[in-house]
């Protein structure tokens, strides 16, 4: 009885057993199946998506080009050119002031060129000759445009995708040696290299050598986290097997070359050894030399412990193991080897070859807002933008170094100031350059687009330009900057007062912009009435306009840098709006352009009142509020600016434009604090240094046939003569317009005293 029992027991225990056994097999079927899906769907997904790339403005050479030798041969370096003798493109020779330049086949926006020889003559300020391989005079000739970085379609990574023509051999060769010696026969898995590299750590006393797959490692890039477990574990090693299963080794190397990750760029990860080549080196991956190889196969093993910024001699002995181990096992010669081991690392500055995360980020916005979105969705656009890497490199040190100056002189810890600034070319319209934060490499808040502020005296010229556009108001005209009460809707008074806290009574129009005077404008604007104000922010570019509040006049309107760069620059352009853009064309993988929005460009206004407005905000830069940025510009360059100042002194702002550039720029706290900086003492010196760096162009506009010269004192607004009194300036006026004299050259302080007191007379009369 005992027996049956125990038998019957045995059969019922082999039953559940084989039962666990089979549902055990279903499950993991089933979860293999899973993974197999997730890896066919993802992995092709990714594995064939071309980004779009996006290029800087391709800098043109040519004879009178203000660019010295030395400047050119460090816009080279920019580009990830190398001194060498070897006449391959990509390389340079300079012998004082002559270089010969082996330039690179490019593709541009309606061409492609070929690599091309070139022979430049620089002096000490300018390009003197341009020549070809035979001699041959140049008009002209582009440097490829420089990538600036890539919007990938699907999972949005900055990256470059390298096909496998144009990866070296030398790399997936060396990948092998140091990472996966089994690669070509193992199945995903390899326990051989597991035990191996056990032994060669333990021998070492500190991980040298690791067991994972290249497989292994591509598959914990692209499906899994960091998380270490035995479960995780044993998933990468099946998911590992199953993309053996289903793909050829050259297609899994490729994708390890395109998607491991090298290293971290603030919060940009750098994955792929065409974005590392770019990085770390500034060149294309196909222009790699064996010890720039070695480098970057290196850093695989732990690119923050072995960052060759951070940690130049880690990475140093890191690289010259790969170069013994590649000696070692024949893949280059002994003495190769050698002689790479004993080169400098090559590691070109950060802002070498370029990542821009502003600028990319307004090219991100102008692409869904100017293109259709099946359009973009197509693999391997080539995105031709405005930026210009000089300007944008001076804009950002200059940021950088402005705001350190004035955190010492602060001597605050705890709450920095910030920044933002925009640099574009009126003529055009096209954006050259964006700052959207001290932190000028690293994503995030974008200041110079999505930081909305109060602009303070910035919107004084568009109350004097719908004054002058009434044809009742001129450069001579008086205002009086005296007190003022306005009684608001909701029955408060308003009572604005001067910067300074003291009136002058009567000036002239000139002198109340020049100065900034809050209570001359005041009156002009409330004479003028404050709808045509508003509406004028609309005709100017604003995509909306402000509320009709009297604090309207004195800057209560909350715009972004870009936004103010897109009113002043038709200051700058006598008048007409111009969009503003930083796309100039956008072509496919196989060179047809895609068409964009059209690109609207109209009267925004009269072109005599912007006139008088420009010759007005030039006197801001001579007497005014903006006279002590003049000293960082070249000498003899006229420019136009305003500065502005928010209520607490939040914000300043500096908005100036020469004949070839317009600048805007903003300082303040993200926390809306006080900065205790006025315009001229904090954006200004910013705007100063780049305007004065990029080689600005004098403002020079032709004057309208309408308009006649007159010389003016400056205090008074009297006619006079130059050399009378003792503030003499030269405005515009509607030709005709009845101007008072003064008496002779008599003191306009007496001229002053005497028309206040006919003022005062008749003001008893009244």
């Amino acid at each position: 009885m005992a027996m049956r029992h125990w038998l019957t027991n045995r059969k019922r225990r082999r039953r559940l057993l084989r039962g666990a056994l089979v549902v055990t097999l279903a499950a993991g079927a089933v979860y293999v199946a899973w993974l197999d899906y997730v890896i066919k769907s993802e992995f092709d997904g990714r594995r064939w998506t071309v980004p779009s790339q996006v290029y800087a403005r391709p800098l043109e050479l040519y004879p009178g080009l203000l660019l010295s030798a030395q400047d050119l041969e460090r816009e080279l370096k920019r580009h990830g050119y190398r001194a060498s003798r070897d006449d391959q493109p990509g390389t340079y020779r300079r012998r004082a002031g002559r270089i010969d330049i082996q330039l690179r086949k490019a593709r541009f926006a309606d061409r492609v060129r070929e690599s091309l020889a070139l022979r430049v003559v620089a002096g000490s300020h300018a390009i003197e000759t341009l020549r070809d391989a035979h001699g041959g005079e140049l008009r002209g000739a582009h440097l490829e445009p420089l990538l600036i970085g890539s919007l990938f379609p699907v999972h949005g990574e900055d990256r470059i995708v390298v096909p496998p023509d144009d990866v070296p051999a030398l790399l997936p060769a060396a990948l092998k040696v140091i990472e996966d010696r089994g690669f070509d026969s193992h199945p995903g898995v390899d326990a051989r290299a597991i035990l191996r590299a056990a032994w060669a750590n333990l021998r070492a006393g500190r991980v040298e050598q690791g067991g994972s797959t290249l497989t292994q490692q591509l598959v914990k890039s692209y499906f899994l986290d960091e998380r270490r477990s035995l479960r995780r574990k044993a998933q990468e090693a099946v998911m590992a097997m199953l993309l053996e299963a289903r793909y050829e080794k050259a297609d899994l190397m490729n994708a390890y070359v395109n998607e491991i990750y090298l290293g971290q760029d603030g919060e940009r990860a750098i994955h792929g050894f065409g974005l590392a080549s770019r990085f770390y080196f500034g060149k294309p991956i196909d222009e790699l030399e064996l010890a720039e190889v070695a480098l970057l196969v290196g850093i695989v093993r732990g690119p923050s412990y072995y960052n060759p910024r951070a940690q130049p001699e880690r990475a140093t002995a890191r690289r010259n193991f790969v170069l013994a181990r590649l000696a070692e096992f024949k893949v280059v010669p002994e003495a190769d080897a050698n002689a790479a081991s004993k080169r400098p690392l090559g590691i070109v500055p950060r802002d070498a070859g370029g990542y821009y995360p502003a600028y990319l980020d307004y090219v991100r916005r102008e692409l869904q807002r100017n293109y259709r979105e099946s359009d973009l969705e197509q693999p391997g656009l080539q995105v031709f933008t405005s930026l210009e890497p000089r300007v944008q490199v001076v804009a950002e040190r200059t940021v950088e170094e402005e705001l350190a100056r004035l955190d010492r002189r602060n001597k605050s810890k705890q709450r920095r100031l910030d920044a933002a600034l925009v640099v574009t070319v009126p003529r055009t319209g096209e954006v050259v350059a964006i700052v959207g934060g001290r932190q000028t490499r690293i994503a995030g808040f974008n200041r110079a687009l999505d930081a909305r502020r109060p602009i303070g005296s910035l919107v004084k010229p568009i109350v004097y330009l719908v004054a002058l556009e009434t044809g009742e108001y001129h450069a001579a005209s008086l205002l009086y900057d005296e007190p003022i009460e306005v009684r608001l809707a909701n029955g408060q008074n308003w009572r604005p007062q001067n910067f300074d806290r003291e009136t002058l009574g009567p000036v002239p129009l000139v002198r109340a912009l020049a100065d900034s005077r809050n209570l001359a404008t005041v009156q002009l604007g409330l004479e003028v009435g404050l709808d045509p104000v508003a509406r004028k922010f609309a005709a100017l570019g604003l995509d909306r306009e402000p509320m009709r509040v009297p604090s309207l006049l004195l800057g209560a309107v909350d715009l972004a840098p870009i936004e103010v760069a897109q009113i002043y620059s038709a200051f700058a352009n006598g008048g007409v709006h111009h969009p503003l853009r930083a796309v100039l064309a956008v072509s496919s993988i196989d060179g047809k352009l895609l068409p964009g929005q059209p690109r609207e460009r109209r009267v925004a206004a009269d072109s005599g009142a912007v006139y008088q407005l420009n010759r007005m905000l030039t006197e801001v830069m001579t007497r005014g509020t903006g006279s002590t940025g003049t000293s960082l510009l070249p000498a003899g360059v006229v420019t136009a600016g305003k500065t502005g100042t928010s209520s607490d002194l939040r914000d300043s702002w500096f908005a100036g434009f020469s004949g070839s550039h317009l600048i805007v720029v903003w300082l303040g706290h993200d926390d809306n604090s006080p900065t205790g900086l006025t315009g001229s003492q904090g954006a200004l010196p910013v705007w100063s240094r780049v305007m004065g760096a990029i080689g600005p162009s004098s403002l020079e506009q032709p004057m309208p046939a309408n308009l006649e010269e007159a010389w003016i004192d400056y205090e008074s607004g009297l006619v006079t003569e130059p050399g009378c009194a003792a503030e003499v300036i030269s405005v515009v006026v509607p030709r005709g317009t009845a101007l008072e004299r003064m008496h002779g050259c008599w003191s306009p302080r007496f001229e002053y005293f005497t028309r206040r007191m006919r003022d005062w007379w008749r003001s008893l009369a009244d």
